[in-house]
């Protein structure tokens, strides 16, 4: 019966799939008329449509916004105004984004009915990825989670992450028990050395039983296996004794694992002690959950800098980037689990919102001018709806093959044409939905004199450099960069944190072959650059190289001031002079490129 129940679940999820996306442009032009049906009577709204529903008039009239627009609309709501201002329904709380991508935190309005839209998207993804990998339902997900704890608006609305919320709620710790091998307690811990020890050690005694390993982002799972390298030996310890750490002290966590941690068993403790006390962790993963599948967590973006890290730890178990989303909206979802993560598409789910598409242009040679729309400077340039509303968005039936796109959605929440800044590269259709790959977020740039160098453009050329480290045994664990700006002229720095694989020391590193790696950086940057290089207007690019926990310290200083665990996202290009002394307190080393430009 039980097996029986899963077909049939599985069944049922495709058949959901498909209808979504065989009908896609209708159901986008349904979402948009539910949408203004319910919120045209709004404040916002009403000073633009004057109370009519019809959807060319939302396109001619409502216009394309950033944050910072509506920004005055949620801080009304959250001092204590009506959600009227924004959407009909009353908001129930407010999901705070990370803030480490874009900078400050946001609070985007959430409602009941949203949140439970928001989580149909996880019972979509089970039927992919049971589609691909055989058995899982005879076993549990290692699962990383971590929960943050709210605060309050002036007016009592509850501001959590959307993580948080998630598994805060009464339908994961419901199902938890079913699919994770931590303890709901130990997700739920505000104490996150504690929650993820537990988690760990809770993973460790049912090894046998992992057939697949959870985070949200790729960074979390570098940074739980950084932590394991630290604590092994503990972990071991409680093992062989039967005994759980005195400085676990949360109640919720000691009373779930003393469940799991019932007896001594130096049998495990011996296999585990024997794996990682090899001088290389190259395939740990593998092999302390000899039967995982899959790592699920999302490696795009900049999140990929962790995928050749995670796939030396993972001995073979295919990364899967699970779906796109972010504290807006819930965008779209990877129907082949096995692509190469560096190539990972996302088939967008026309229920979820209403999505629009500004074309952008990516020049190859000089970069585009600043936008006169957002005054973010780019490499990319977007084309806006003008007063005549001859140039604009397109939507799900309109968008181009090999085309790039800022993605701008329309959510129930009361988010009308909302400039996410991600862009976009159209690679395909699944039935009549896109599937777009995420290509960089707009306002992650490097920026000196005239040169502005974006997210993208800064992987690849790392990328490039890090290759030339591989051969010698070095692994990039991961990166970060600032404009330094305190002398003239300014240089791009980059903070790396390295990692020999053959063994848990890192020997010394050569300095030709350091300054080696600067020089590919800029060899692979732009003309703009290397014209400002010529000209002495930018200075040498210059690498610091940090010890071993650097990056995670770094962590903890975001979380610290407000940043999930969970959503932490560590950022490609720093703004925040605290967190660049973070970083430069772990400095061990500098090198500067030698590179001379020429340019005819």
């Amino acid at each position: 019966m039980a097996d029986q129940m899963e077909t049939n679940d599985y069944e049922n999820g495709w058949k959901v799939l498909e209808e979504l996306t065989e009908n896609g442009h209708r159901i986008q032009e349904q979402v948009l008329e539910e949408l203004l049906m319910r919120n045209a009577g709004t404040e916002y709204l009403s000073r633009f449509l004057h109370g009519q529903t019809d959807k060319q008039l939302f396109k001619n009239n409502v216009p394309i916004v950033t944050y910072e627009d509506i920004k005055p609309c949620i801080d009304r709501i959250a001092n204590g105004e009506t959600s009227n201002i924004l959407l009909a329904d009353p908001i129930s709380e407010f999901i705070q984004s990370s803030g480490t991508s874009g900078g400050q935190p946001k609070l985007i309005p959430m409602t009941a009915e949203n949140f439970e839209k928001k989580t149909l998207e996880l019972t979509l993804v089970d039927p992919i990825v049971k589609r691909y990998f055989d058995g899982l339902e005879k076993g549990k997900t290692m699962s990383l989670f971590f929960v943050k704890k709210g605060s309050e608006t002036p007016s009592g609305l509850t501001v959590r992450t959307l993580s948080s919320c998630y598994f805060m709620s009464d339908s994961f710790k419901k199902s938890a028990p079913k699919i994770c091998t931590s303890p709901i307690e130990t997700i739920l811990c505000l104490d996150h050395k504690q929650s993820m020890y537990c988690q760990l050690l809770t993973g460790l005694l049912r090894r046998d039983h992992v057939v697949s390993i959870s985070s949200i982002f790729g960074s979390v799972l570098a940074r739980s296996i950084k932590f394991l390298e630290d604590h092994w030996n503990e972990l071991c310890s409680n093992i062989r004794t039967g005994y759980l750490s005195d400085w676990i002290t949360d109640l919720g966590c000691r009373n779930a694992v003393s469940l799991i941690l019932t007896r001594p068993n130096p049998e495990l403790a011996d296999t585990i002690e024997h794996i990682c006390g090899n001088e290389s962790w190259e395939g740990i993963i593998k092999k302390l959950w000899p039967e995982a599948k899959y790592i699920n967590s999302v490696i795009t973006g900049t999140m990929s800098q962790y995928i050749s890290l995670l796939d030396f730890y993972g001995g073979g178990v295919p990364l899967v980037s699970p779906s796109y989303g972010s504290s807006e909206s819930t965008f779209g979802i990877n129907l082949t689990p096995l692509s190469n993560p560096y190539d990972v598409s996302y088939t967008f789910l026309p229920n979820m919102a209403y999505f629009e598409f500004l074309p952008v242009d990516k020049d190859g040679g000089e970069k585009a001018q600043e936008s006169d729309f957002d005054g973010v400077s780019s490499q990319w340039s977007s084309e806006i709806t003008n007063a005549n509303g001859n140039v604009g968005p397109v939507d799900f039936a309109n968008v181009k093959l090999g085309q790039y796109y800022e993605v701008v959605v329309t959510t129930f929440t009361g988010l009308y044409r909302y400039r996410v800044g991600d862009v976009l590269k159209l690679t395909g259709f699944h039935n009549n939905s896109p599937q777009f790959q995420f290509v960089e977020r707009r306002n992650t740039v490097l920026s000196i004199d005239m040169d502005k160098t974006s997210e993208a453009d800064l992987l690849k050329a790392i990328g490039n450099a890090k290759r030339h480290l591989e051969p010698l045994g070095f692994m990039l664990m991961t990166f970060s960069s600032y404009a330094e700006t305190s002398s003239i002229p300014g240089r791009y720095v980059l903070f790396w944190e390295l990692k020999f694989k053959e063994s848990t020391r890192c020997p010394k590193l050569d300095a030709k072959i350091m300054e080696q790696c600067c020089s590919i950086v800029e060899e692979s940057l732009d003309f703009t650059y290397k014209s400002l290089r010529e000209a002495n207007k930018i200075a040498a690019l210059e690498l610091r190289v940090v010890k071993h926990g650097t990056f995670d310290a770094l962590m903890d200083f975001y979380v610290s001031k407000g940043a999930s665990i969970n959503q932490y996202k560590t950022p490609c290009c720093i703004k925040s002079e605290e967190a660049v002394k973070v970083l430069n307190s772990g400095v061990v080393e500098k090198f500067f490129s030698s590179k001379t430009f020429f340019l005819s």
